[in-house]
Formats: structure tokens, sequence, C-alpha cells
């Protein structure tokens, strides 16, 4: 019997109901699906909205930071301008003043404006080389010699030099050598002279009145140098400061001294090239302590150290021909004067083209040649050379010309060597001439012949000369630039020797006589013969 409700069954009925309830189930379902889909997604935009976030913090934090340091960056570049301008102009002003009066015949003494002159001209040398020094450095131009260096005797004689000046202070000048310091060790013998003359310089310079103590440690092939004094002291602001250039930190003390500001600078920037680093420590009005800590292996071929101080006499082997290239005369003559009293034939032309005229008539072996001529470049040289050879003209009289570059074009350094340029080597002015004889030894594949070890050489015969105690600042500073073969400076030197002590005329006459030779022994010699 089928049960109905007004003529639909009940089947009917469940079914229908089954169908409802299955299909709100249904949308109940998808609709919680929904929703937790549309969660997860409002939960995955927050969580990308989030990490938005921090990456534009991040990015903000990043750009103040840049934003910071381009500040500070044009502020340091701003105050190096100014230090500069201010470096520059302040011996510019005397020599446009004195040469302003000189033009006016005003009463001024003709000698005391020569003088002025002369010494602003030295302080505008001395920035540009220390300017010099420190774009080498940094542009990575600037290498590192392997000296064998007689550390004892190295030392000795930079302290017997600042001795002099400290006493002329009425200053002490301590210093004992430690019994473990090695006879030989290898470093560039220039800058590690160059970075502790600097700090014994503004050691005496910032020191009124106590003493300067210079103490070595050396242990472990690292040697300490440490440099203490009992001057002004420096302020604990001002202890970075005194390392950037130009900036000697906010003392007026120290702001009345003279220098170009460039000391510290290249000391440091120095120390770091060899490996090292410079350190400083100090209490105003008590003094500093400057600490040098570097690495100097220890030489234990005592030959090889021999044989760095022997004079060179010569070279073995067959006659070599040099052609120099410079339209700087006095360049031309500084070359001559080193090499033919080795055995070089040297010959020497003064322009590019004329240059490229000789090489072809007298076959050299080796061209040293400058880049900033007044015809054609070094560098147009060196290709229309190399272009002759390419061409089938040989040039040198047996295999192919050398060519090293002697240039002070510091920013066009390139090493050369490599068998694409067309130069073999390239030498920075100032010409270190120990260094350009071991640039021509390596290009001609020469060994030099050397004398007995030259030391210093023993007093010439003597001479009648009137006292020059008062000059002994200057002179100690000759025997300095003797012994490391600095000939421009040392006729600098001369001039304010003999323009400031007129009766050192007949010695003055001498030395610079030695000088034009190049015989640093007799001039050392006579040096030393006055004490």
């Amino acid at each position: 019997m089928r049960l109905t409700v007004s003529g639909i069954s009940w089947w009917t009925i469940a079914l229908v109901a089954i169908v409802v309830l299955t299909g709100l189930t249904a949308m109940l379902f998808v609709r919680v699906r929904t929703q937790r889909r549309d969660a997860d997604h409002r939960d995955a935009q927050i969580r990308h909205l989030t990490g938005e976030v921090a990456r534009l913090h991040d990015t903000e934090a990043a750009l103040q930071k840049a934003r910071d340091a381009a500040e500070a960056a044009n502020l340091a570049k701003t105050r190096y301008l100014v230090g500069v301008s201010h470096e520059i102009r302040a011996p510019l002003n005397a020599i446009y003043g004195y040469g302003q009066l000189l033009e006016r015949a005003g009463a001024i003494d003709p000698a005391e404006a020569a003088r002025v002159i002369r010494r602003s001209a030295e302080h505008l040398t001395n920035i540009v080389d220390g300017l010099l020094d420190i774009s080498r450095i940094e542009s990575g131009v600037m290498t590192l010699a392997r000296d064998v260096v007689p550390l004892p005797e190295f030392l000795d004689a930079i302290v017997a030099m600042f001795r002099v000046q400290a006493e002329a202070k009425a200053l002490r000048l301590d210093y004992a050598a430690p019994r473990n310091l090695p006879a030989y060790v290898r470093a560039d013998e220039k800058r590690l002279r160059q970075i502790l003359v600097n700090l014994l310089s503004n050691a005496i310079k910032y020191t009124p009145v106590g003493t300067i103590t210079l103490s070595v440690r050396y242990s472990g092939m690292i040697a300490t140098f440490e440099i203490a004094d009992t001057g002004i002291g420096i302020p604990p602001a001002d202890l970075e400061r005194i390392f950037e250039p130009f900036d000697r930190g906010s003392s007026d003390v120290a702001h009345g001294q003279p220098g170009t500001g460039l000391g510290l600078a290249i000391t440091r920037v120095l120390a770091q090239l060899m490996g090292g680093d410079v350190s400083v420590t100090s209490t105003a009005d008590v003094g500093s302590r400057f600490r040098l800590r570097v690495m100097l292996s220890e030489a234990r071929d005592v030959s090889v150290a021999t044989a760095r101080r022997r004079s060179i006499t010569g070279y073995s082997g067959a006659p070599r021909t040099i052609l120099a290239i410079d339209d700087d005369p006095a360049q031309l003559a500084v070359l001559q004067g080193l090499l033919r009293p080795l055995g070089f034939s040297v010959y020497a032309a003064s322009g590019g083209a004329e240059g490229i005229d000789l090489a072809l008539r007298c076959q050299p072996d080796l061209v040293l040649l400058d880049i900033q001529m007044r015809d054609l470049s070094g560098w147009d040289v060196a290709r229309r050379l190399r272009a002759i050879e390419d061409g089938g003209i040989p040039l040198a009289a047996v295999g192919r010309l050398k060519i090293l570059l002697v240039s002070a074009n510091a920013h066009e350094f390139a090493a050369g060597g490599d068998g694409a340029a067309a130069h073999d080597g390239f030498i920075l002015k100032p010409v270190e001439l120990e260094a350009l004889l071991d640039a021509i030894a390596a290009q001609l594949g020469i060994d030099w012949q050397s004398g007995e070890p030259s030391g210093l050489a023993p007093p010439p015969a003597p001479i009648a000369v009137p006292d020059l105690s008062a000059a002994s600042v200057t002179i100690a500073r000759l025997r300095y630039l003797g012994q490391i073969g600095h000939v421009r400076d040392s006729e600098v030197a001369l001039d304010s020797l003999a323009s400031d002590h007129p009766e050192s005329a007949v010695v003055v006459d001498q030395l610079r006589d030695h000088l034009r030779r190049f015989d640093l022994k007799s001039y050392l010699g006579l040096l030393n013969s006055l004490g």
C-alpha cells in the first residue's frame, strides 16, 4: 500500500529533501572552501605586502646610507680642495707678491726676494710630489721594490740625520737598537725611509721641549717602530683627521707649523701598501706615540746584500748602444751622465722625429723615450719604431729593439712588455737611478760589474773653509740626499746653503761639481769632512 500526501508519494518528498539537503551541504562546503581560499589569498597578500614594506624599509635605509656616504664624500672632497687651494695659494701669493715688488724696483733686497721665491717654489714642488705619491698608490701605479736593506746601519743613518735637527732645537733624541735586530731585511728601502723620516720629522716639529724616542721591536718577521715625543699632543677627535691630506686637526699650534700637510697621509697609505699600518695614541699637552707595524723578512743571503752596496762600474758582455729621446736637455744630460761612464754608447735626440731618424742610423739596443714632447708623443714614436721593424728594417744591432718609456705622465702608466704594446717597460719620473739601471739590465740581459763596497768616500784633501756649524741642519740634509742619490733635491739644498750662508761659496762650488759629474762618492766625502 503506497502512502501519499495530496497525491505526492512520501518517497518523492524524501528524495527531494535529500537533494535539497545535499545541495545545501554542497553550497555550504563550497562557500567555506571559497572563504578559506580567500582568507589564504588575503594572508598571502598580507605577507607579500609585509615583505614589500620590509624591502622598502631596507631600500630606504640603503639609500639613506648611500646618501650619507655621498654627502660625506662631497664634504671630504670640498675640504680636500679647500686644503689644496690654501696650500698652493700661500706660496703662490709670496711668489706673486715678491715678483711684483721686483718689477717695480721697490725697496726690497733682491737676495731676500730670491730666497722667498725659491722656498715657495720648493713648497709647491713638495705638494705636487706628495699628491703624485698618493695618486700613484691609490691607482695601483706604485710598486714596491725588494731591496736588501742593512737594517742596523739604515736606522743609524736616519737617527744621525735627525739627531742634528733635534739638537738644533735643544731636544734629546734617544735610540737604542735591540739585540735581535737582523743584519739584513728585505723591504722597499726608499719607502721605509720615507715613512720613518715623516714620523721623526713630525715628532721634532711638534715638540718644543723634551725628548723624542725611537724604539724598535722585531719578532717573527714583524718589525714594530715606535716614535714617542713629549710634544703638544693630539686631541682625541683629531686622531684620524691628521691622516687626511692637508688636515692637521684643530690645533692652532699645528696649523702654525710649516709643511705641506701631506706627510701623514702619505705615511699611512705607504704603510698599507707595504702590508702594515700606522696608528697613534696621544694626550693633549703631554705627547704622542706613533706606531708602525710592517713585515720585514730577514735576508740571509749576505752576499746579495753586499753586492747591492757595491758601486757599479760597468757591465759584462758586448758593448751596448742606448738612444735617449727627450725634449728636455736637462733630462738628456742626466741620462748621458749616468750611462756613459758605465760603458754605454749613448745617443740623444731632442724630439720624436729626430729620434726616429737617429734610431735608423745608430742601431740602438735600447731606447729611453719620454711621452710628452713637442712634435710627436712617445706613444707615436714607439708605434712608428715598431712599424719600421715589422716592415723588415732592423733597428737594433742584434735582436728586437727594446723600448722603455721614461715619463712623468703617471696617469698614462702602462707596464708594457706583453707583446701587444709597442713598449717593453715604463718608468715614472722622477727616476730613481738604481731602478733605471735595474730596468736596463732586465731589458738587455746584462750583468753589472761592481767595484769594492762604496760606503762613504774618504775625505778629500783639506780645503780652507769657514766655520759652517750654523748650517749643520742643511749639511745633514745634503748628506742624507747624497746617500739616497737624489740629485735634484741636492741641487735645491745647495742653492739654499749658498743663499743662506754666502761664506760657503767655495764648498758649494766643489759640491756642485761633484753632482754634475755624478760623483756621489766624492760628494759625500766632502760633506763628511765638514763635520
